[in-house]
């Protein structure tokens, strides 16, 4: 074989093993790309990434499963001393359940119903009984589910873009994920007012009323994630020490009162009552403009779901996180097998015609006795620890 023969075979082999690399890193970045969640160890952390930015890092079934098994190998791991849940993207740390999914997938698989919120519900408890440090970085978007992976861990970082709600009446549903036991236990009756009506809180207000633990300016995350993952064999107190440090150096809005301040004493009141009927008429006898809004804001939602999110709120008081998400996952598959949940999801999320037809449609067609159906006991169905 000539020199020149073997220079055109050795060029054709380079090529052919650049192709090789070309597409093997295509398919790494494709799959990249599939991956929902991306957990993996760095530093002294296991992270946790929630990864479908462009549903605002909705939760599937998948990424519940995923996180669960490796949050357990992480407890396990005497390398991994603390872990940390962030959202890819700037708009969302985690926007909920993907519950327009859940919601037609039912429709031809009833299991799902069942499967997605007991395991939703069994994540939301591993995290608050999690051995290791857990820190939650809420920036951006953070509803439903996603309160759910993040509440229940031992330290929550808000920013000045976070943007918390508990919106599930607006759906037909009510504010899951252990929102019976962490509403409740806010300042005054605010966990009440805020999971009957959806209200939405923002940046540092997501700290002021007790959803985070911390905040810090969203420019400063990216360091404060880098200074975590440095430490050496962490225990909580450095861990908080960090956190802290961040916290107390943040000015932005740190002389801003708290948006709802003013009205506290009132929502204390309103919301004290034992029925929805008289929340209403309390704010109809207010008749102030920020009650009116309240209640033209809580007459668009679910009768059903109001009624369910206020009983919920006052059994949750008195039960451990357990507890609570035992009963809710009763609730839950209730309203699965309801009317509401479903005809919330489309009005909202699939023909977003924001015209609910809700059934009943009105607070005195709501029953004791239908209440009491709700949260009735699954017998061996239940949710058990």
């Amino acid at each position: 074989m000539g020199s020149r023969e073997l220079c055109r075979l050795m060029s054709r082999f380079n090529s052919f093993r650049r192709t090789n690399i070309v597409l093997q890193h295509l398919r790494m970045s494709k799959h990249t790309d599939a991956a929902e969640v991306l957990l993996e160890r760095k530093g002294c952390a296991g992270v946790i990434t929630l990864n479908r930015p462009k549903l605002l890092n909705a939760l599937t079934f998948n990424m519940i499963r995923q996180i669960y098994a490796q949050l357990k190998k992480w407890e396990q791991d005497p390398e991994t001393f603390l872990i940390i849940i962030k959202g890819a993207g700037e708009k969302a740390f985690c926007a909920g359940g993907d519950i327009r999914v859940i919601s037609e997938t039912g429709k031809t698989n009833q299991k799902i119903f069942q499967d997605f919120f007991r395991e939703e519900y069994m994540l939301n408890n591993a995290i608050d009984s999690c051995q290791k440090p857990y820190v939650a970085l809420i920036h951006g978007i953070t509803m439903g589910g996603g309160v759910g992976v993040s509440v229940h861990g031992q330290f929550r970082v808000a920013t000045e873009k976070s943007l918390f709600a508990m919106p599930e009446t607006a759906i037909g549903l009510f504010p899951d994920v252990g929102g019976g036991y962490f509403l409740p236990r806010l300042q005054g009756k605010l966990g009440y007012f805020l999971a009957l009506t959806g209200f939405r809180l923002k940046g540092r207000d997501v700290y002021t009323a007790g959803i985070a633990t911390h905040f810090v300016d969203s420019e400063k995350l990216g360091m404060l994630k880098e200074d975590l993952l440095a430490l050496k064999s962490p225990s909580s107190e450095n861990i908080a020490d960090v956190l802290e440090t961040y916290h107390t150096k943040s000015k932005i809005d740190q002389d801003k009162s708290f948006i709802l301040e003013e009205h506290m004493d009132k929502i204390n009141s309103w919301f004290s009552a034992n029925t929805v009927e008289q929340i209403i008429e309390n704010l109809q006898q207010d008749g102030s403009s920020f009650a009116l809004e309240q209640l033209k804001v809580i007459n668009k939602m679910s009768p059903t779901s109001l009624k369910i999110t206020l009983r919920q709120l006052m059994e949750g008081s008195s039960k451990t996180l357990q507890e609570v998400l035992t009963m809710e996952y009763r609730l839950s598959q209730a309203c699965m097998g309801g009317h509401d949940f479903h005809e919330g999801v489309r009005a909202v999320l699939i023909d977003k015609d924001q015209s609910p037809k809700w059934k009943p449609a009105d607070l005195k067609e709501v029953t004791d006795e239908d209440l009491n159906n709700y949260f009735k006991s699954l017998g061996s169905n239940d949710l058990k620890f």
